[in-house]
């Protein structure tokens, strides 16, 4: 295949519970329907709340399976829990094996490679990084395997949080510290891809729309594809909108364009607190 087409789509969050969401999924879907990719990865928080209600897990997998095209998965912190940190605040709740294996059972594998187009494509599970768990340990051994396996290749990696802001080795502060890939994983990954041709970093999470390159790397961050989140709440980074990110890789290239379905809606997280019935 001379070029690859992939559509990235994060932060869906979706639950039966959330019709506004929903239907940003459904505009999302219409889409990607007419645009035909050759790939949907969604970037991570598949789900509103997987960890304390499998039904979300399922019912967005319904979802996703409704799509014309492929798709493959990486679990967010609302998917399977978040990162354990040196600085901030115990994470709520904590990733476990447990919740993972869910995520696996339902979605699918939370961690991948493949090549197309003269790329060799990564998806990473972050969020078990620093959580002590067997798995962690695993997925690096798989990861150096899969580095060497990269012959000089061009390389897109995909995670759900974003590597870092703006510099790789800035200091973790509590109030950033769950946002971005934690210290030391950060870095021991970093130092893994040292000598790797690495072009693309994709990542959602912050439900900010943002890209940068930093040195060789072009950093691309989604937006959610189904709510925005406040200045009260968030401070302001990239653009704050719904939308996705399309793709075209060829030998040697790429090329992005962000993108808003017609039709979707900047959904404030307030109208979801709303709906939940509970003040925060």
């Amino acid at each position: 295949m001379s070029e690859f087409r992939l559509t990235q789509i994060s932060d869906t969050h979706l639950g039966r519970r959330f019709p506004g969401l929903i239907a940003n999924f459904h505009r999302v879907s219409e889409h990607i329907d007419a645009d035909r990719p050759d790939l949907v990865v969604n970037t991570g928080d598949v789900s509103f709340d997987g960890p304390t209600s499998r039904d979300d897990i399922e019912f967005a997998k319904g979802l996703h399976e409704a799509l014309p095209v492929a798709c493959r998965y990486i679990p967010g912190n609302h998917d399977i829990g978040d990162n354990p940190t040196a600085i901030g605040p115990a994470p709520k709740p904590p990733v476990t094996e447990a919740y993972r294996q869910q995520f696996r059972d339902i979605i699918g594998e939370d961690h991948w490679s493949f090549e197309q187009a003269g790329w060799h494509f990564i998806g990473l599970n972050t969020l078990v990084m620093n959580a002590g768990l067997a798995f962690e340990a695993e997925q690096f051994d798989w990861l150096s395997r899969e580095i060497a396996r990269t012959s000089g290749k061009p390389v897109a990696l995909f995670l759900h949080k974003p590597l870092f802001l703006n510099l790789p080795d800035a200091p973790e502060t509590p109030e950033t510290s769950i946002r971005y890939v934690p210290q030391p994983a950060r870095a021991r990954l970093i130092g893994m891809f040292a000598g790797v041709d690495l072009r693309l970093i994709a990542s959602g999470h912050v439900h900010q729309r943002r890209d940068f390159t930093f040195r060789h790397t072009r950093h691309v961050w989604a937006p959610s594809a189904g709510f925005v989140i406040n200045d009260k709440r968030q401070e302001r980074i990239g653009n704050k909108e719904v939308g996705l990110v399309e793709y075209r890789f060829k030998p040697d290239s790429f090329e992005v364009r962000h993108v808003r379905a017609a039709g979707q809606v900047d959904v404030d997280i307030e109208e979801l607190f709303a709906q939940m019935g509970r003040e925060h």
